[in-house]
């Protein structure tokens, strides 16, 4: 879904039309607080559920479309919904700004129709590839809750780089049991190492 946010009635409908002809689908709004509204109880890590985009205009009435950024930034949308600013000559720097605080891309009007379906898709590619991210991020954080209560101390020193001679030390527990549930660990978690265990447990505090 290519969702898109101007308010100049004859811009959306150019641009529906022209996604339209190259078979994406579109869905308009005519202002920052309109499609807001949309995202009502939608939460990060649950919405968009399949690959989306955003063309956003940068200069509206009402909410300007950075404001809107932000908002989406701060809410942990854009990873899934990259965000393409169209914009005008003189706004250029905000655009470039903007995409240095982790927005897609920015193209100028009048764009070109090619060069915005390019790299629409290209944002709709991305999307998908952050979908599958976060799904696999999700199904191995589920793992953390199919632990055991001796498998979640074990792998707390594991991920502290402690090597299992030392964890059995400090669990009072033979090396075997150690490498026993570190190897679980390792398997419900789906992990391979333990910088690999590190960087998910770091990823489940963010």
């Amino acid at each position: 879904m290519v969702y898109l946010v101007d308010d100049e009635d004859v811009v959306r409908d150019a641009v529906a039309w022209l996604l339209r002809s190259r078979r994406l689908l579109s869905q308009g709004h005519a202002s920052a607080e309109a499609f807001e509204a949309a995202l009502a109880g939608a939460e990060a890590g649950a919405w968009p559920n399949a690959p989306s985009c955003l063309l956003l205009d940068l200069r509206m009435g009402g909410m300007s479309g950075l404001a809107l950024f932000e908002r989406l930034v701060d809410r942990g949308f854009t990873a899934a919904l990259p965000v393409i600013f169209l914009t005008g000559h003189g706004d250029v720097p905000t655009a470039v700004a903007a995409v240095k605080r982790g927005a897609f891309d920015f193209v100028e009007k009048p764009f070109s129709n090619n060069a915005l379906v390019d790299r629409i898709e290209q944002a709709l590619a991305a999307s998908a590839t952050a979908l599958v991210a976060r799904g696999e991020r999700a199904r191995r954080l589920r793992g953390l809750a199919e632990l055991s209560e001796r498998e979640q101390e074990v792998m707390a020193l594991v991920a502290r780089g402690l090597p299992n001679k030392r964890i059995a030390d400090a669990l009072e527990l033979s090396v075997r049991t150690v490498e026993v549930h570190r190897a679980k660990v390792f398997d419900k978690l789906e992990v391979a190492s333990a910088v690999e265990l590190a960087n998910l447990l770091h990823a489940a505090r963010g």
